[in-house]
């Protein structure tokens, strides 16, 4: 291997490094019981964990982004190692839970840096025909990052307590921090750029918006809270676009989604996402309370489709090579149809291997249809907006997840209340395996859709090319 070659491989490994933190994240959700506990709070009063991070990293990542493709990548990188570093020792020596929640804010500004540029700098530092198997090998690492998050997590917690999960993760920050130097100086603007500020005023308001009107946090009046928080993300956004679309340099372009194969794209990533959070979501409860399973043996079989996103993205980038990007992500959401379909056919007898092969299955369609997004969204920008397009990659997926969130649950139990009315014995098992039997036929139909509308597209424009 030449100079260069290990000098990218270094870098590309540090950019890896420094993003690991954020998806370990996965580990505070094994520290909520002691978090109650330490803090005297009801069990719903955990959701705001969760939601002062995610929404935070979620509505921030596009403008910053953005930033990054001003001013340079590795310098809004590296700006997110030093606010992510400040946010693990803030929620580690939170004395309240206001404080903690302070401090899961700064961590959610922390990884919206780091994030957003990661890609953007992963794929700088090979050739462009390199750039989905680079994606391919970042992927990986996230997804590695996700399935160590519960599975360190646990053991962490139980010998050191609670703000392990944020303190552990101060060393990986502070390595790459020390090791930045190794990736090169990131490329900005080769002209002069002025950051749109309102667009990204805008922005942050309506995603916000949005997002936390989906969590629907338990509050007085949260219904009422609900609808003013639509009302005001529509309003936002319709702003937004309006400025976007005469400003010179907009944050994103909104003629990007007017463009029909551009938009499913983005359509397909919220919905295999929504989709594949139905397994963290529910899979957890039913290995518990169904299928009976000891928390070590329950976590192995979960940690199963960790496993299958971190092969399907490893692999993703040398299949893409040889079917091309576009058959990749068809072939990664057939995959990823069957392994939720096979997870609702599960019943008591299932047998852990077998449902950890399942979950297995859904995982590596999801790693393949991931690398496979994030290579079109970052072919289709182009490369001086790379930040804006690695960064929309992470908005969908988060949107995906919350929709699950909210919709998934929603649904599981009506459906379970309908069973018992119903006199069914089996109510929660019958109401695990009815959800996804709709979410794998829906992200079918949704698929086949997408399939027949593009063979339609294709067909009319032969047409009129030879009218």
């Amino acid at each position: 291997m030449s100079l260069s070659r290990r000098r990218s491989l270094a870098a590309l490994l540090v950019v890896c490094l420094g993003t690991l933190a954020a998806p370990l994240d996965s580990a505070v959700n094994i520290a909520f019981p002691s978090i109650t506990a330490a803090f005297g709070l009801p069990q719903s009063g955990i959701r705001w964990v969760i939601i002062a991070y995610v929404l935070t990293y979620a509505s921030l990542t596009l403008a910053f982004g953005k930033l990054g493709d001003l001013l340079g990548y590795r310098r809004v990188f590296v700006t997110g190692l030093v606010i992510s570093a400040l946010g693990y020792a803030a929620c580690s020596m939170a004395p309240d839970f206001g404080l903690l929640l302070a401090g899961r804010v700064l961590q959610g500004v922390g990884a919206a840096l780091t994030w957003s540029c990661a890609p953007a700098l992963a794929t700088s530092l090979y050739p462009e025909s390199e750039r989905t198997r680079v994606l391919g090998f970042y992927s990986a690492a996230i997804a590695l990052g996700s399935a160590l998050g519960p599975l360190a997590g646990g053991a962490l917690v139980e010998r050191f307590g609670w703000p392990v999960v944020f303190w552990a993760r101060l060393p990986l920050v502070a390595t790459a921090f020390a090791l930045a130097w190794l990736i090169p100086t990131a490329v900005a603007s080769a002209t002069r750029r002025a950051f749109d500020w309102t667009g990204a005023l805008l922005l942050v308001t309506w995603l916000s918006a949005f997002l936390l009107a989906a969590a629907r946090p338990e509050m007085p009046h949260g219904e009422l809270v609900a609808v003013a928080l639509v009302v005001l993300g529509a309003a936002t956004l319709w702003a937004f676009l309006a400025h976007e679309t005469r400003h010179p340099d907009p944050i994103i372009r909104p003629a990007l989604f007017r463009e029909r194969a551009f938009l499913v794209l983005n359509l397909a990533s919220i919905a295999v996402n929504l989709a594949g959070f139905a397994v963290m979501l529910l899979v957890p409860f039913h290995l518990a309370r169904t299928a009976g399973l000891e928390a070590g043996i329950g976590g192995l079989v979960l940690g199963a489709n960790a496993s299958g996103v971190v092969v399907g993205s490893w692999l993703a980038g040398r299949i893409a090579q040889r079917i091309g990007p576009s058959p990749l992500a068809v072939l990664g959401t057939l995959v990823s149809v069957a392994g939720l379909a096979l997870v609702s056919t599960w019943s008591r007898e299932t047998t852990p291997i077998m449902m950890a092969t399942c979950l297995a299955v859904q995982g590596f369609g999801l790693g393949l249809f991931q690398v496979a997004y994030a290579d079109r969204v970052l072919a289709t920008l182009p490369q001086a907006d790379r930040g804006v397009a690695g960064s929309l990659t992470l908005v969908t997926r988060t949107i995906g997840i919350v929709g699950a969130a909210a919709g998934l649950t929603a649904l599981s139990r009506t459906l379970e209340a309908q069973a018992t009315a119903a006199g069914v014995g089996e109510a929660t098992l019958l109401a695990f395996q009815q959800t996804f039997a709709l979410v794998s036929a829906g992200l079918a139909a949704g698929l086949v859709a997408v399939l027949v509308g593009i063979g339609v597209g294709r067909a009319l424009k032969r047409r009129a090319n030879t009218a």
